[in-house]
């Protein structure tokens, strides 16, 4: 056989027992919370109360799978057995070529304290399974890993929890055992913090220093007028000046449009003349530059 499974391949995982337990005991106090079990799929809605618990005289002696449905729909069950009936579908892949061809819901986990004929009536019932309270499985309290598992308790199954599990008052028969415990009884946090026994005992507040951001005083005039008080006018002055030349500017290319020709000054043309110069010896540099360069 091409790339068998191996014996030595590891299949399971090793977890904390005392980790196992405490799940076991979620899943368990979860299937009494109605509106879990209602998200979970399962009909409940006439189900008189959750979690459901038999009398023993009406469920011990049952032994055909007629007694066992029969109530099953005095107790309002049927509609999740009607629900686990309509949901049976060919699986999808190659699974069907396996000896599974059909998928279906899971319905209500019968729990039993002693195994008795009750077993062999509820077996046949489709989605219903069965399980005894010294055993509880989690793969059936909580089917992938989704709370909220319909059980339907016989009585002196329910009652052996106290005795597996403990209370808060008496131990449990597992060795070193004790359920798991909320750390908050008020669920209430602000009630809480603002009560007088705590606000009491609080330290007062430190008052906190605000904090001073560092602003460039390239970029923030603010800063930098705090530095320069000369600053704020230079600005002032330089905007004056950029708007008379481009006001200059704006006139001198009117006039050019029209065709008036502009007289200049002499101090104007001197500086024209200076400027064309550094311009004309700036470019011969360059070129000396390049020359040598190459």
């Amino acid at each position: 056989m091409f790339a068998p499974t191996k014996t030595w391949r590891r299949w399971h995982r090793k977890i904390n027992i005392t980790e196992k337990r405490h799940a076991l005991a979620s899943a368990i106090a979860a299937s009494a919370i109605p509106a879990l079990v209602m998200a979970r799929g399962h009909r409940i809605e006439q189900v008189a109360e959750i979690p459901l618990v038999i009398d023993n005289k009406a469920i011990d002696n049952l032994d055909k799978t007629k007694s066992a449905r029969a109530l099953l729909k005095t107790i309002n069950a049927a509609d999740d057995l009607r629900r686990v009936t309509d949901s049976k579908k060919l699986r999808n892949g190659k699974g069907k070529m396996r000896n599974r061809r059909t998928v279906q819901r899971r319905g209500p986990l019968v729990i039993f304290n002693n195994k008795g004929p009750l077993v062999k009536a509820f077996r046949n019932i489709p989605g219903i399974e069965l399980c005894s309270v010294n055993h509880l499985n989690l793969l059936q309290l909580a089917p992938g890993g989704h709370l909220g598992r319909f059980c339907i308790w016989t009585k002196d199954a329910f009652e052996k929890l106290d005795t597996i599990y403990g209370t808060y008052k008496r131990a449990s028969i597992k060795e070193d055992y004790k359920l798991p415990r909320t750390l908050m009884t008020t669920a209430d946090l602000n009630k809480v913090i603002n009560s007088d026994e705590i606000q009491s005992a609080i330290r007062g507040k430190k008052q906190v220093r605000p904090i001073a951001h560092k602003r460039n005083p390239l970029k923030n005039m603010q800063t930098l007028a705090k530095l320069n008080p000369y600053a704020i006018a230079r600005r002032r002055q330089s905007i004056v000046t950029e708007e008379q030349r481009q006001k200059k500017r704006a006139e001198l290319l009117e006039n050019q449009r029209k065709g008036v020709k502009v007289e200049y000054s002499a101090d104007e043309k001197k500086k024209f003349a200076a400027r064309k110069t550094a311009l004309k010896m700036k470019k011969t540099a360059a070129y000396k530059k390049n020359i040598l360069a190459h």
